[in-house]
């Protein structure tokens, strides 16, 4: 053969290949130089007789890698390596494996995930597959299934005093993307800067400054965030359990915020995340509650069910509806059509809230044990002072005279165990207390005492 190879340097043994594999051998020849750029291959009729197959075989082959780019043809010429494939691309390294995750995870903001109702679940699915028109297999709605709305419409008003309906909820693919929607709208009805509660989440605040808009840090106290200190024409809060101190915000600052937005057209984002997981009382209903028209609430699923779900709702005052939707329908991050229909069907048959309960005794169950646990620390680490029963973490402000963060956090890898610092969450630089986040529902529930050692090693002087 005029080329300089035969069938058995590309792997090729007579009488085997078809078009599929001939390809691929030739295809990896090339790309690996063996068949360097701009050399000949053999006509289809001398390549069928050294390979002892149909000559069509080869042509198929030939066709496929023209059609790719691997092979250049010619009337009148005979069929070459293409010239721009004459040097590889570079392929870059593989990145550097991620770190081992820790062996005990106390990262706030994360469920059970053992616990997930799966048999539930998967009942709720088979449901929502059976009943399902074929014309919902379409795009369907952007806003979400109007039986996903429907549900959490009646679910929200039962259970979070929400004060809504189906054309006011926006299913979303997680809540950094409902607040996401939301920045955006607000961006462009000309709403130049976003107030947070001052600590609150860092991850959160990059979405509305990504846009451009100012991001501003209110104060905290044991009340909750201080009303008279909010400034921008929209504001982010926490009220039922505030992230990451853990303080409600007290009835005479929820009505002095209410009464704010009623007055100066002020948005209120109420992210209500983990809202259910009152311990020592009925959860306090929502804000929105009390001014639908002016507070926009987010709730998720997140923290009852999982993450992997991605739903997360919003229930918006009516001017924002059709905003948001629009921005909806261009994000193309729409929520997965099965998860919303098998949680609709979750919620309407009482299974979703059957599995909050028992989730909801469980995570006060694993409080009383690390509050005790902590008790017994010889170093005097203790709960923020007006911290609330309730939620999936606790903040705990370390000892004034003991380790800083950073070293906790360096303790904590040496002993497999994933925390969080408090520091990043403050908004505005300045001299705070340091502390760390908790999250004590990640733990499975067999591995929670174990799991509980292991931070108390951490956290022991």
């Amino acid at each position: 053969m005029t080329v300089g190879w035969s069938p058995a340097d590309l792997g090729l043994a007579r009488g085997r290949p078809d078009s599929r594999g001939l390809a691929e051998a030739l295809r990896t020849a090339i790309r690996d130089g063996l068949l360097p750029a701009g050399s000949r291959v053999p006509s289809t009729r001398v390549l069928a007789q050294e390979l002892g197959v149909a000559r069509g075989t080869v042509t198929r082959a030939y066709d496929q890698l023209i059609a790719e780019g691997f092979l250049l043809s010619r009337q009148g010429a005979p069929t070459t390596v293409a010239e721009r494939l004459a040097e590889p691309d570079p392929v870059d390294p593989p990145p550097d494996p991620a770190p081992a995750a820790a062996r005990w995870d106390f990262r706030p903001g994360r469920p059970d995930l053992s616990a997930f109702p799966r048999r539930d679940w998967l009942a709720a699915s088979r449901r929502a597959m059976r009943d399902i028109p074929a014309d919902d297999l379409d795009y369907g709605d952007p806003q979400g299934h109007p039986l996903l709305r429907e549900a959490l419409a009646d679910y929200l008003a039962r259970v979070r005093a929400v004060a809504t309906a189906p054309e006011r909820i926006i299913v979303c693919n997680g809540y950094t993307q409902a607040l996401s929607l939301l920045s955006k709208a607000l961006h462009d009805q000309g709403v130049g800067s976003i107030d947070f509660e001052d600590p609150s989440a860092p991850q959160l605040r990059t979405i509305p400054a990504s846009l451009g808009m100012a991001v501003r840090g209110v104060p905290v106290d044991d009340d909750g965030i201080d009303v008279a200190q909010v400034r921008s024409g929209a504001v982010v809060v926490t009220p039922a359990h505030q992230f990451p101190l853990g303080v409600a915000l007290s009835s005479a600052r929820r009505m002095a915020l209410v009464q704010r937005a009623k007055d100066e057209d002020l948005l209120v984002v109420e992210d209500d995340y983990d809202g259910e997981f009152r311990f020592d009382r009925q959860p306090i209903g929502s804000l929105q509650g009390m001014a639908p028209n002016h507070v926009a609430y987010a709730g998720t699923a997140s923290k009852t069910l999982a993450p992997a779900l991605r739903l997360a709702w919003l229930a918006l005052p009516p001017q924002l509806v059709g905003p948001v939707r629009r921005l909806k329908i261009h994000s193309g991050l729409h929520a997965p059509l099965f998860e919303q229909l098998a949680m609709a069907e979750l919620i309407r048959s009482g299974a979703y809230d059957q599995h909050v309960r028992r989730s909801r005794a469980a995570y006060r169950k694993r409080l009383e044990l690390l509050t005790a646990a902590l008790d017994d620390l010889r170093a005097n680490h203790r709960p923020h002072p007006a911290g609330i029963s309730a939620g999936l973490h606790v903040t705990l402000q370390l000892d004034p005279e003991g380790p800083t963060e950073r070293e906790v956090l360096t303790r904590a890898r040496e002993h497999s165990v994933e925390l969080e610092a408090l520091g990043p969450h403050w908004v505005r630089a300045g001299d705070h207390p340091p502390g760390v986040v908790v999250g004590y529902a990640a733990p499975a529930e067999h591995a929670f005492r174990p799991a509980l050692q292991a931070l108390v090693a951490v956290l022991q002087r």
